[in-house]
């Protein structure tokens, strides 16, 4: 089995477990909004007594926060559902739960699947576990937690943080946009803002309990305020963020392309806090594709925004999605893409197979692209952006950037790590002066394709 998430607590030792206390542990997939929910999660759990704990064995209560965006995700998840059967069998008092998007979508149909599940908990329905746990243990029957829609914008809720510099906070829920590809809507539901007023003070009490820099979540921020006038719009808010003096530093994601205007650029130029990185998934190349996967703008479009970004803030970085092998892509097509690669030189692309996904439109149509094909085109597509995200990083050696450290490296625990207000991770050898959380002056020695490498200097 996969490692559990880790939630910022004090882990009890496997040694000292007390039998009279009840554990949790969670398993995450998917994302940013689905790893916070599942802080979201544990800190209910915590609230009604459960302490966490890295190990299934010692679990009274095991809960998976699912995905449903590919089916491939789809099919691992239920095997992970699946290994947990023996535990169960081992253990018959343990709790089983499934959250998340997949949640949503299936329902009651995991049970039929899954019998050795005890709770179901939709999107909607994140902020109710503490009267859903207490319902399962007064009548000892399996609970279906699933609203079709939202009925409001749920209430804050105790919340366990995983990590201790950086946190994410949700500015809002669900999203309006349909594209054909995408399951998103139809499982997180409408876009729905949560009041300045309580963004703006849980920011505040992230910075007092030392956290350095925050992460503003959504599905399409740039739709922030759409929905009401109560609240201005996201380049309010990004203005208002950037006032909060207990922190160091404002990302946020993910943008959609379409909304985000000559309003939030210039905020974020005149701010002080608000990270210089856009990350705008084009998705395609082709203004044929584009139409098919109702985007809402054209190639020309997105170039015109890119050439604004880059005149108002020249050293911002810039990177995007791409989806490979879309249904109608011929060769011409995505030939089109690649030579939009080339044009507009992203730092990065986050490149993705299309994946057929049963309930949006795209997985109905027509002139699907054989596997091969489309593993081919990754391969092209992924060729052409290494080589142009080495050339860009290659420009930082020899120069000094700053960076929070935010720990050891993954891979080496002699190697500390950070990232820029650009977003570029930053290794380099730890000298035993640094401390997590605070900013570092780093000189790049080493340009790899998606890394720096370099020294701290005083």
């Amino acid at each position: 089995m996969s490692k559990p998430d880790q939630y910022n607590v004090e882990i009890p030792s496997n040694e000292v477990k007390d039998s009279n206390i009840k554990y949790f542990t969670t398993y995450t997939y998917g994302c940013q909004m689905n790893q916070h929910d599942s802080e979201r999660l544990a800190g209910q759990l915590k609230s009604i007594g459960y302490e966490y704990t890295e190990s299934l064995e010692d679990a009274s209560f095991i809960l998976i926060n699912t995905c449903c965006v590919r089916e491939s995700a789809e099919k691992k998840i239920y095997g992970k559902i699946g290994e947990l059967k023996n535990l169960k069998v081992s253990n018959p008092n343990l709790i089983i739960a499934i959250a998340g998007c997949m949640a949503q979508k299936d329902k009651e149909k995991l049970f039929k699947k899954a019998p050795h599940i005890d709770l179901i908990i939709g999107t909607h329905n994140v902020h109710q576990l503490v009267e859903i746990v207490k319902e399962f243990e007064e009548s000892k029957d399996r609970v279906l937690a699933v609203w079709d829609q939202a009925e409001r914008l749920a209430p804050d809720v105790p919340t366990i943080r995983r990590g201790k510099i950086s946190a994410w906070v949700p500015i809002m829920y669900g999203c309006n946009n349909f594209c054909t590809y995408c399951i998103v809507p139809y499982v997180r539901g409408r876009e729905r803002s949560r009041p300045l007023h309580d963004i703006i003070e849980e920011i505040h009490q992230l910075g007092l309990d030392g956290f350095k820099e925050i992460t503003l979540l959504g599905q399409n921020v740039n739709s922030y305020g759409n929905d009401t006038k109560e609240y201005g719009d996201f380049a309010d808010l990004l203005k208002a963020v950037d006032q909060v003096e207990t922190i160091e530093r404002v990302r946020y994601m993910t943008s959609h392309p379409r909304d985000i205007n000559d309003k939030v650029i210039n905020t974020i130029l005149n701010s002080k806090k608000i990270c210089d990185h856009f990350h705008l998934p084009v998705q395609s190349g082709s203004d044929a594709i584009l139409k098919m996967m109702n985007r809402g703008y054209t190639t020309d479009y997105y170039r015109e925004l890119v050439r604004k970004i880059r005149k108002a803030i020249p050293h911002a970085s810039l990177t995007t999605d791409i989806i490979v092998g879309f249904p109608g892509e011929s060769d011409e097509l995505f030939q089109e893409t690649l030579e939009f690669l080339k044009e507009i030189r992203f730092d990065a692309s986050y490149t993705f197979l299309y994946s057929k996904r049963s309930g949006t439109p795209a997985a109905t149509m027509t002139d699907q692209i054989p596997l091969v094909v489309k593993k081919e085109r990754l391969q092209k597509l992924m060729d052409v952006q290494n080589d142009i995200s080495l050339e860009i990083n290659q420009q930082f050696t020899d120069t000094v950037v700053t960076v929070i450290v935010e720990g050891p490296s993954q891979r080496d625990e002699n190697r500390l790590m950070g990232r820029t207000t650009t977003n570029k991770i930053v290794l380099w050898d730890k000298q035993g002066t640094e401390e997590v959380g605070q900013l570092a002056n780093i000189k790049i020695t080493t340009a790899q394709t998606w890394i720096l490498k370099g020294k701290l200097i005083d």
